[in-house]
């Protein structure tokens, strides 16, 4: 029980999983993060199910066209988690486009109104996801669906490690919460583990994701810091929805190199 409830909170907290209800408190506060990634390899498995189905290699006789394909897998993810990411991202690409100092672009992550810039964004992240689900093939679904554990990881890696941009809001409940130690421990486990797994399904695979990955979580602490003075919650659904798209990216890369 002590670490169920944890899993029952991360899964109610960051996905539409039906969970039962359980009472937060300071005890599962503390390892609540720790699951933040199986969510993922939740994602991970079922874009690699319906992949498989959609591609007719489950069922022969029963598949889509490669529009129905990529437009399916682009809304797994969303599906899964609820779009609470994306609410992250909207948010922060209207602060981002709004050019403002730190505090002006704090206050624009609050408001609950979408402006023009998260529009543009949310568009231009859906075509892009579309179009680059519409060329992948479906012997690269068990890499990209590694992107799912790997994003999360670090952004649960990140919000133990990279300073609060404000005194309160989720990512500073998490940080007085958690047990940072545990959390940053647990986090570089599992991006250990799906080293290993793409070792296994494609050395080029792990090698081109870690690197997109190091490279996106990069930018993501040089512009959070800049930007916004630190970290946030919509900061964190922000990186998470780059880093997916920018592996998925990395997927179609790996694709051309083999």
């Amino acid at each position: 029980m002590k670490f169920l409830e944890p899993m029952i909170i991360a899964f109610s907290m960051y996905s539409k999983i039906p969970m039962p209800r359980i009472e937060w408190n300071k005890e599962n506060m503390k390892y609540t993060m720790c699951f933040f990634p199986l969510i993922g390899v939740v994602t991970g498995a079922l874009i690699y199910l319906a992949g498989m189905f959609l591609d007719g290699n489950i069922f022969p006789k029963v598949g889509s066209g490669r529009l129905m394909f990529a437009a399916v897998m682009t809304l797994i993810p969303v599906f899964v988690s609820g779009g609470i990411h994306l609410d992250g991202f909207m948010d922060t690409m209207d602060a981002l486009g709004s050019w403002g100092d730190k505090e002006k672009k704090l206050e624009i992550l609050k408001d609950s109104h979408n402006g023009a810039f998260a529009v543009i964004g949310i568009c231009c992240y859906f075509t892009g996801s579309l179009g680059v689900w519409s060329e992948i093939r479906t012997e690269m679904l068990p890499v990209v669906a590694a992107g799912y554990v790997i994003s999360r990881a670090l952004s649960g890696l990140a919000v133990m490690t990279f300073p609060a941009a404000r005194g309160s809001g989720l990512v500073k409940t998490f940080q007085d919460g958690a047990q940072k130690k545990a959390v940053r421990f647990t986090m570089i486990v599992y991006l250990i583990l799906v080293a290993g797994y793409l070792y296994i399904c494609s050395p080029v695979g792990m090698v081109v994701l870690l690197i997109i990955a190091g490279a996106v979580f990069g930018y993501y602490y040089r512009m959070s810091r800049k930007q916004f003075g630190g970290v946030t919650g919509d900061l964190a659904g922000y990186f998470l929805q780059i880093c997916e798209l920018a592996l998925l990216v990395g997927g179609l890369i790996v694709q051309g190199i083999q």
